[in-house]
């Protein structure tokens, strides 16, 4: 499978034509045309349509086209996948599923793909992205990250799993990172059954180091990409999600120290005054 990248993973509702013409030409990894929470009830069903002309029509280049639809609880989510794929399947690289609480939730999503696809002679199956944004979804996201075998990425979603484990809005009295257990948990499920972990938004949007700092943070515990609510943190998700020059010279590095060591016959070498490193540090 090749690799799809996710460092900047950017919102768009979908009621907006002009805000979803601009992020086709922003640069993220991935845009997410929205049908849920950006869109009020009563502009979800025209709203379908904003997304399949922009499927359609709009030239997107190497990022990839997603939509969020809603969720598989709500009246909404059949005619989102109905109506979407059906006319713009073939334009469409992944749907996002929000407010997973179990694995049954992606086995709908899953089972309408299969259909809809088989039905629209569809050659290139389309992806699914998770959203983790309920305390269901925590405590079980090992069995949510087995669930399908169209599952690309599992993502944090800060604002609704806060509101789910009755977090106090202000989080008085915290001594560290609110959000490290959960982070960890779903970066390590992600992982373990080969799926991406995105981090979940940073709402500030003017307050452009404070999500370098929180993109850095989730890229040391092992995040591959983070959301972007506005296309000028793009750039930085792009950056930080990147390796670096010098990342990629201490790597070439260290596979050539690892190479001529095998050459002499040992298994392991030294590197940059580091204990001898092996096979694992390739």
């Amino acid at each position: 499978m090749p690799v799809k990248l996710r460092r900047s993973e950017l919102a768009v509702p979908a009621s907006n034509p002009k805000m979803i013409r601009k992020a086709a030409e922003a640069g993220a990894d991935l845009v997410f045309i929205d049908l849920e929470d950006a869109v009020a009830p009563e502009l979800k069903a025209a709203a379908r349509g904003n997304v399949i002309e922009a499927l359609c029509s709009l030239e997107w280049g190497s990022t990839l086209r997603c939509v969020r639809i809603n969720g598989v609880h709500t009246r909404w989510a059949v005619d989102d996948l109905i109506e979407v794929v059906g006319a713009a399947g073939q334009h469409l690289d992944v749907v996002m599923v929000p407010k997973v609480r179990a694995p049954r939730d992606i086995w709908f999503v899953e089972t309408m793909l299969d259909h809809l696809e088989g039905q629209h002679h569809l050659d290139r199956p389309i992806g699914i992205e998770v959203l983790i944004e309920e305390a269901g979804a925590l405590a079980q996201v090992e069995k949510i990250a087995a669930a399908s075998p169209r599952l690309q990425a599992l993502i944090l979603g800060f604002g609704d799993l806060s509101a789910s484990l009755g977090m106090r809005a202000a989080r008085l009295g915290y001594p560290g990172d609110v959000w490290h257990y959960a982070r960890a948990r779903m970066i390590t499920a992600a992982r373990a059954y080969g799926v991406d972990p995105i981090d979940g938004p940073y709402g500030a949007v003017k307050d452009l180091e404070g999500y370098r700092a929180e993109a850095i943070a989730a890229a040391a515990m092992g995040a591959v990409g983070k959301w972007c609510l506005n296309p000028g943190q793009i750039p930085i998700a792009n950056e930080v999600y990147a390796p670096s020059p010098a990342e990629l010279a201490d790597a070439v590095a260290a596979l050539d120290a690892l190479e001529a060591a095998a050459r002499s016959g040992e298994g392991a070498a030294m590197h940059n005054g580091m204990m001898k490193i092996g096979r694992a540090h390739v």
